[in-house]
C-alpha cells in the first residue's frame, strides 16, 4: 500500500517517459532540461506524452502537480525548443509592465499546450549586480516597487492561462554573496532585508505558491528561513502562501541531515517537500518523511491536495502541433522585437 505521507513529496527523475519514472510515488513533479528531448519535432509531442503518463501514473483522480522552471533568460528550460530568450531584468528595462505580462502570458500558454499547470516563477528577489550568487538577471531590478509591478505582471499574465506561478526566494536572496546551491548565503542587514521583503508582502496570498530561501539571517535562529516557522507560517509580517522550500539537496541546508530536514520543514509549515536531483536524495527524503509522525505530516498533506485539485488538469486528446508551432513563432517574434 502507497504512503499516504508521500503525497506531500515534489520530486524530479532521470529520463524523458513516464515509464522511466522510478521511486516512491510522489504528488508532484518538476521537470528539467533533462527531461526534454531536444528534437524540435518529436521532442515536444513526447513531452506531452511524459506528463500525460505521469497523470495516468501517480494521479489517482487528483490532478497531479508538474513544474518547470521557466523564467525566461539564464533559466529557460524551454530553450531547447524556443531558443534564447530575453531575462526579467530585460523585459522590465525595454517594455515594463506591459512586456512582463506579455512574456508571463506566452510562457503560460506554452506550458498549457505540453501540460504543465504549475511554473516555478516569476523571481522576486531584488537585483543587486553581486556575482556567483545565481541570481543576476534572473531579477527585475534593484528597487522593490520595481520589482513588485514587474514580477506582478509576469503573474498575471502567466495565470491567465491556468498555469499557476510560484513567487521565489522568500524573504529575498537580494545583498547576498553566496549561491544557495553551493552553500548558504547569511544576510545581516535589516534595512536589506526589509526591502527584500517588499516584493513578496505586496505579492502574496494565502493560496498562493512561495518558494523559501536556503538564508540565514538574524531572525532564523542559526537556520536557514525554510527550516524556520518562524519564517515560514509564522513570520512577523503577516505574509501567507502555499509554502515549499527550495530544494533540498541544495548546498544551502547540505549541514543538516535528511531526518532534521524533513523535520524542519514539516514543522516550518511548507504543504511540500521538493527534492529533485538525485534518486538517493529523493529516496532519503522518503525514507525520513516515512518516519515522521502522522499529525507531522497529514495537515500539510490535506492542504496540498486542495491546491491539487484546484490546478488546471491536462488538456484531453492529441499534442496539438500546429497550436504548438504557432506558439514558437509568437515568442520567437516577441524575442525578436526585445
Amino acid at each position: 500500500m502507497r504512503n499516504a505521507a508521500f503525497d506531500l513529496l515534489w520530486t524530479g527523475f532521470d529520463g524523458l517517459d513516464a515509464g522511466e519514472v522510478k521511486g516512491p510515488e510522489a504528488g508532484a513533479i518538476i521537470l528539467f532540461a533533462r527531461n526534454l528531448d531536444a528534437d524540435p519535432i518529436s521532442g515536444p509531442a513526447r513531452c506531452h506524452a511524459l506528463i500525460r503518463g505521469l497523470h495516468a501514473k501517480w494521479g489517482h483522480g487528483v490532478p497531479l502537480a508538474v513544474a518547470l522552471d521557466q523564467e525566461g533568460g539564464a533559466v529557460s528550460r524551454l530553450r531547447v525548443w524556443a531558443g534564447p530568450t530575453p531575462s526579467l531584468r530585460a523585459i522590465w528595462e525595454q517594455g515594463g509592465a506591459a512586456a512582463c505580462a506579455r512574456w508571463g502570458g506566452l510562457w503560460g500558454q506554452g506550458l498549457r499546450i505540453l501540460g504543465f499547470n504549475v511554473d516555478f516563477a516569476p523571481v522576486a528577489d531584488l537585483w543587486d549586480g553581486h556575482p556567483n550568487t545565481g541570481m543576476g538577471d534572473r531579477c527585475a531590478s534593484l528597487d522593490p516597487g520595481e520589482v513588485t509591478v514587474a514580477a506582478g505582471a509576469f503573474l498575471h499574465g502567466l495565470e491567465s492561462t491556468g498555469v499557476r506561478g510560484c513567487l521565489k526566494h522568500f524573504p529575498g536572496l537580494g545583498g547576498t554573496r553566496v549561491d544557495s546551491h553551493r552553500a548558504l548565503p547569511e544576510l545581516e542587514d535589516e534595512v536589506q532585508i526589509q526591502r527584500n521583503l517588499q516584493p513578496f508582502r505586496a505579492l502574496a496570498h494565502q493560496n498562493r505558491l512561495m518558494m523559501v530561501a536556503h538564508l540565514k539571517t538574524p531572525g532564523t535562529a542559526g537556520l536557514p528561513a525554510s527550516f524556520h516557522r518562524g519564517s515560514v507560517a509564522e513570520n512577523p509580517w503577516g505574509i501567507q502562501g502555499r509554502w515549499i522550500p527550495d530544494d533540498l539537496e541544495m548546498g544551502g541546508c547540505g549541514d543538516w541531515d535528511w531526518k532534521d530536514k524533513v523535520r524542519l520543514s514539516l514543522e516550518a509549515g511548507h504543504q511540500a517537500l521538493l527534492v529533485c536531483q538525485s534518486a538517493q536524495g529523493i529516496d532519503a527524503c522518503a525514507t525520513a518523511l516515512a518516519g515522521m509522525p502522522e499529525n507531522l505530516w497529514a495537515l500539510p498533506r490535506q492542504n496540498f491536495l486542495d491546491l491539487r485539485r484546484n490546478l488546471m488538469p491536462s488538456e484531453a486528446g492529441a499534442f496539438d502541433a500546429s497550436r504548438w508551432a504557432a506558439w514558437l513563432s509568437a515568442v520567437r517574434n516577441e524575442a525578436a522585437g526585445s
